[in-house]
């Protein structure tokens, strides 16, 4: 099966013959307090069915499937309120955004698809503190099985100048938030979903765990049957282990949280990188499938 990039303005749509897989808005026109940033929505099963919400109620600044940080060194890059101990969830002056600099690399045809990307993550006051350099990479296409694989690897150079603490939630005190980095929000229809892993398939326990990869199903609205969305934990540089943000209540999301509990001092001039994969399917899989994919297709 063939894939394609086309670019249209801020946009790149990736196809895979006839069916819109995914969609990624590279330069986005949203709210300063929803802090500014790329994000891939929507993104959608082999069959068209879709697997990511944007901007729901009760969040507006979950956008699909995007890469970010909640919390640097008291600035947010995430949107919205801030979490501060002692006072929750607080509105302030600090959310930034992400600056699309220009795309160094492009393949846009074949059974893979990719794009680099460079940008620079800035400040509410106008200060870059810092440079990324991202890849994704479209492929893995299995028509009979009703999937496709998309690997997302970046790079994050500290520019400002200065140790850039980076944290979450929960390590500023809040407990089972700690959610940050490659950040999935799945359609309101998928609320009460249903997820997989090798160490439990409870909802509950897993968040805050370790394990190599979760799966997610849920139905769709509009029209029958159903999806299932698989994440590596993948890798980060940083010394934290790669722990799991998973919630099928009140709202369905799924994130492999690079600092879930724990801060990184990110030393000036220096590099964190982090790479993840991500597995669409058209259908939900019981565990047993779920367990066979991951297997087969861990990175």
């Amino acid at each position: 099966m063939t894939l394609m990039i086309t670019r249209e303005d801020t946009r790149l749509r990736v196809t895979a013959d006839t069916v819109e897989i995914a969609t990624y808005v590279f330069d986005a026109d949203a709210p300063a307090f929803e802090g500014p940033k790329p994000y891939l929505h929507p993104i959608r099963a082999l069959d068209g069915g879709l697997l990511t919400g944007f901007r729901p109620w009760d969040h507006r600044w979950h956008k699909g499937l995007q890469f970010t940080w909640t919390h640097v060194s008291g600035e947010n890059f995430w949107g919205g309120p801030t979490y501060i101990d002692g006072e929750g969830y607080v509105a302030r002056d600090n959310v930034g955004r992400m600056r699309h600099d220009g795309f160094t690399a492009m393949r846009t045809a074949g059974d893979e698809v990719s794009f680099r990307e460079d940008l620079t993550w800035i400040t509410q006051a106008g200060r870059e503190w810092i440079t990324e350099r991202r890849t994704h990479r479209f492929g893995g296409v299995d028509r009979e099985r009703g999937l496709w694989v998309l690997d997302f690897e970046t790079t994050l150079h500290n520019v400002s100048g200065g140790t850039l603490e980076l944290g979450s939630p929960t390590t500023q005190g809040r407990p089972n938030a700690g959610y940050t980095g490659f950040f999935l929000r799945m359609p309101r229809a998928w609320t009460g979903g249903t997820v997989t892993s090798p160490v439990t398939s409870d909802p509950g326990a897993l968040m805050g765990a370790e394990a190599p990869w979760v799966a997610f199903s849920g139905q769709h609205d509009d029209v029958d049957g159903g999806g299932t969305v698989l994440c590596y934990a993948g890798r980060s540089s940083a010394p934290p282990p790669v722990k799991w943000f998973v919630r099928t209540e009140p709202f369905p999301v799924l994130s492999p949280s690079p600092s879930f509990d724990e801060h990184i001092a990110f030393a000036p001039d220096t590099e964190i990188t982090l790479a993840h994969r991500y597995v669409f399917g058209d259908r939900m899989w019981d565990q047993d499938e779920a367990r066979a994919i991951a297997t087969e297709l861990a990175p």
